[in-house]
């Protein structure tokens, strides 16, 4: 899946080894990611009209017990081989206004050991009798093969299974068949078999689509549901005249037939690679398509019809098969399908999801328009696109065994959609975004001590909810695709290729990669170097932004690291280094050190204050002598390493000084991204206005740099990262009051009320639209609005739906909150999201946490008690908490609700707790110093 705007949990590693020849480094990338992802708990799992024969021994129960339809992990008795599956949704309700589908399946499985039980996974089906009153049907594939009879069939509702008691065993060896016919709501609840609405020219059009990772194909047709159990698949889909179904398979046929008085049509597709059942997709939609079959891969982007006729899925397009094409070449692997479908959808939980050759995304993921979308939404459907295409190799072909070891398929496709984008756009430097948009983001989650190791126990990830928290935020071993194609595989696995890798170049470690990489990923958390230039000394210890937090997560390596160094002394790069070597680091005179290069490590650097006192010299008189990257690096571990207590918090601040001269994109966004604690710190005291007094003086130089470099804005910069940085200039000038930004941003917007044309650049429209809004009153607030419900250019939609959450008046901002959770309003993909951008305004930080509190029973029933949007939306509301009075309501909110439960956002609440203790302390030990700081920088 992609990482979208998501991402609320992390946990990364980017590890240099040092290399010769053909493999220069082997680099570890994981992030482990959290997206949205809104479950509906509406549904009865009980068996339709169930006959005698079909009642279970018991009442079903979640309490512990011995049975194995109590555990929530298959046994490994039966493996699946085949499925045969046929489904018809109802794209029109029934008399009692519910959408369903109907389907039968057949699954061919092999038994690996006697049992005289059949466990396979079903969650919001009901069943109907197969024969003799049952509601499954067992055959052997081989007909002279004896078959037990069926003793009863029912559905275990909390492990989510549909067990089959058989009267005595399978026999060991033989394959058998399971049938069954059922029935599901295609709800709007954006998991399993779901529904999806828009309006086409006034008309209501209803799609039906899936999302099945982690675990909803159950929830589709019944399934030995866990990505271990692979299997091949034949899908045949039901649906209407006029509509078009697709499915992971190449179409092979579609005839007419009549079903009752209704004509419809079936559509058969080609049988499926051996695959798990959580990549899995199938639509019926009336979308329409383009298509490129230039090459041995059919590739097409399936839209809306207007949407298509606009061109918006042109440049996907134009893209993606380049990209597939540079994967081949740089996996040395063929992309072993014969299409590559992507469909964008207006209702879908996550960016996107790589299902095999039927990728789905959101709208925003997929489509560009070059009226309406800006560089930023350009970056996203390359990035996107480019990490779904990596996906077809690793997590499609090679698949781990079980969830603790999603970081194996997120990690390789997180960093191959930089290099993916960045053969699609080679002049972007993508690649140099990796550190701020990755790096930075999972150090700040990793830093606390309720993080977790990046690859758990099987044992430890069992429910559907724990598989969910794990989506919370490599050059490699060619060898390894080879060797895994079409099976699962363990992280270990890797650690081996990647070894023959070494040894076949000769590459000089200091222990074997597997004893280097497990010091990563068996132990969360990551080291802050600490290098004393006057000795030469070199120090780790584990990195916790609370240094008085406890640990009690055990480590098998005591919390230290085997860390790779790239460094360079006075401007001029040195040899790698290894941490456990005696290193060189000792400088004497003017010279200074500077440690890991464009942060290709995953670790945090100090230094002693001299060495500190050398580099802030080097950003005010030269700061060109450091690469753009590190100099992004000093201004983030400066600010975190204060948060830890290690330096002093005006230290950090001193980092931002140069910035009246600086231009270049990343160090900018990184201050601006660590100033944001400022804000959420002290934007309700005193610290305030000499904070903003400060920041635009700060600012005032850039904004004016861009606003000569454009022709007063007239024109678009040439630079990826430079259009970037005049959105920096002009939110950042805005947001500290400067008075002509102010003045340029509510002239555009009122331009556009009195004219009816948007002349703002799709580029500027976010910040201009938010800042406008939030200096104007209700009559900005309502034009806004209305251009929100009648745009249907989902990036325009985004653009709109954010910065309505930035007016200062609380009355519409609690009006909005509403909205959130009416699906007529407010998609229910966008829900979530909408109130955390409610809660990052100031104003309406307070009222979002009500509205939170006193909603939360139905936010939990109505959005799943497994989605992956909980996360983000727990965080959001309460990043900004600070004093004594904010956490006992958190802890009071927690207690309250104890009983119905925070599903996939329990981690983020315990997190959040932490936090709020933490942001507590560093205000008592920093409010005064950073107060007279911001005063004395202001005046100079």
């Amino acid at each position: 899946m992609a990482k979208g705007f998501f991402i609320s949990k992390a946990v990364g590693i980017v590890c240099i080894v040092a290399a010769v020849g053909a493999v220069a480094t082997i680099i570890a990338l994981s992030v482990v990611y959290s997206q949205e992802k809104a479950k509906n708990n509406d549904s009865n799992l009980q068996p339709t009209k169930p006959p005698p024969v079909t009642k279970p021994p018991g009442p079903t129960t979640a309490k512990p017990s011995n049975e194995l339809w109590d555990k929530y992990r298959l046994p490994s008795n039966l493996v699946p081989n085949h499925y045969n599956v046929t489904l018809r949704p109802r794209l029109t309700p029934d008399a009692s206004g519910k959408y369903i589908f109907t389907g039968e399946s057949s699954v061919e499985f092999h038994c690996a050991e006697a049992t005289n039980l059949i466990l396979i996974h079903s969650h919001k089906l009901t069943y109907s009798p197969v024969s003799n009153g049952l509601l499954a049907r067992l055959t052997a594939v081989n007909n002279g093969d004896t078959v037990p009879g069926i003793e009863s069939v029912w559905l275990q509702n909390e492990t989510q299974y549909l067990v089959v008691q058989l009267k005595g065993d399978l026999t060991k060896g033989n394959y058998y068949i399971l049938e069954t016919i059922f029935e599901g709501e295609l709800a709007d609840d954006l998991g399993g078999f779901y529904r999806s609405e828009y309006t086409e020219n006034g008309v209501k059009k209803v799609i039906a689509t899936t999302q099945m990772e982690a675990t909803d194909a159950r929830k589709a047709f019944p399934c030995f549901d866990e990505p271990e159990m692979k299997a091949t698949f034949d899908i045949t889909l039901i649906h209407d005249l006029g509509t078009v179904a697709l499915s992971n398979g190449k179409e092979i046929g579609q005839f007419e037939d009549t079903m009752g008085d209704v004509k419809v049509l079936k559509t058969k597709f080609e049988r499926t690679e051996r695959m798990s059942t959580y990549l899995l997709a199938f639509i019926v939609s009336e979308f329409d398509f383009i298509q490129d079959n230039s090459d041995d891969v059919l590739i097409r982007i399936f839209a809306r019809k207007p949407a298509i006729a606009a061109g918006q899925g042109e440049y996907a397009l134009n893209k993606t098969g380049p990209m597939l094409k540079f994967f081949e070449e740089y996996y040395n692997y063929s992309y072993p399908l014969p299409k590559s479908d992507q469909v964008g959808l207006p209702d879908f939980p996550f960016g996107a999801m790589e299902n095999w050759g039927l990728i789905t995304y959101r709208e925003t993921a997929l489509l560009y328009d070059e009226e309406y979308s800006s560089n930023s939404d350009k970056e996203r459907i390359a990035t996107v696109i480019a990490h779904e295409l990596a996906h077809m190799w690793f997590s499609n072909l090679v698949t781990m065994r079980w969830w603790n070891d999603l970081w194996l398929n997120e990690g390789f496709a997180t960093y191959g959609e930089y290099l993916g984008a960045h053969q699609a756009e080679p002049t972007w430097n993508i690649k140099d975004l990796i550190v701020l948009n990755d790096v930075h983001r999972v150090f700040a989650v990793d830093a606390l001590a309720s993080s977790h190791p990046l690859s758990s126990k099987e044992e430890d990830i069992q429910k559907p909810a724990q598989i969910n928290e794990l989506f919370d935020t490599i050059t490699y071993s060619k060898t390894y695709l080879k060797a895994f194609a079409f099976q699962n595989t363990v992280y270990t696995d890797l650690w081996t290729h990647l070894q023959m890798a070494v040894d076949a170049t000769g590459t000089a470690l200091p222990q074997s990669v597997n004893n280097i990489m497990n010091t990563w990923v068996l132990q969360m958390g990551f080291p802050v170097v600490t290098i004393n230039t006057a000795t030469g000394d070199v120090s780790q210890k584990h990195f916790l932004l609370d240094p008085e937090s406890v640990v009690t997560t055990p480590s098998p390596y005591n919390y230290e690291w085997i860390v790779p160094m790239r460094w360079m002394k006075t401007g001029a790069v040195q040899a790698l280094t290894w941490l456990e070597t005696k290193s060189a680091m000792k400088v004497t005179g003017n010279d200074w050190v500077l440690a890991n290069i464009d942060v290709a490590g995953y670790y945090r650097v100090n230094y002693d204050q001299a060495n500190w006192d050398k580099l802030l010299n080097a950003l005010n008189t030269n700061h060109e002598v450091i690469p753009v990257i590190n100099r992004a690096q000093l201004v983030d571990d400066a600010f975190n390493l204060a948060r830890a207590k290690i330096i002093q918090t005006v230290q950090a601040l001193e980092t931002t000084t140069y910035l009246n001269n600086e231009t270049a994109y990343m160090p900018w966004a990184s201050a601006i991204n660590n100033l944001d604690y400022f804000y959420l710190m002290f934007d309700r005291s005193e610290v305030y206005g000499p904070m903003q007094d400060y920041l635009r003086k700060q600012v005032t130089p850039l904004f004016n740099y861009y606003k000569d470099l454009t022709g007063n804005w007239a024109d678009v910069p040439t630079g990826h990262m430079d259009q970037y940085n005049e959105v920096n200039a002009i939110s950042l000038a805005c947001r500290t009051d400067l008075q002509e930004c102010q003045e340029l941003t509510t002239t555009w917007f009122r331009d556009w009320m009195n004219t009816g044309v948007n002349k703002i650049h799709p580029n500027l429209r976010s910040t201009m639209y938010c800042n406008a809004i939030a200096t104007g009153g209700a009559a900005e607030w309502e034009f806004a609005w209305d251009k929100f419900k009648n745009t249907s250019i989902a990036a325009e939609v985004d653009k709109l739906r954010i910065a309505l959450a930035c007016t200062k008046q609380a009355w519409l901002l609690n009006r909005y909150l509403e909205y959130a959770l009416n699906p007529n309003m407010i998609r229910k993909q966008d829900a979530m999201s909408t109130i955390v951008y409610i809660a990052n305004n100031v104003i309406g930080q307070s009222l979002a946490w009500d509205f939170v509190r006193a909603r939360w029973s139905y936010i939990f029933s109505q959005y799943g008690s497994e989605s992956n949007s909980f996360p983000n939306l727990i965080n959001g509301v309460t990043e900004r908490f600070s004093t004594e009075f904010e956490l006992q309501q958190l802890k009071q909110f927690k207690a309250d609700n104890a009983e119905v439960g925070f599903g996939s956002g329990t981690l983020a609440l315990d997190q959040s707790i932490e936090r709020t203790v933490a942001n507590i302390k560093w205000i008592a030990e920093n409010k005064n110093n950073v107060l007279n700081w911001f005063i004395a920088e202001s005046k100079s």
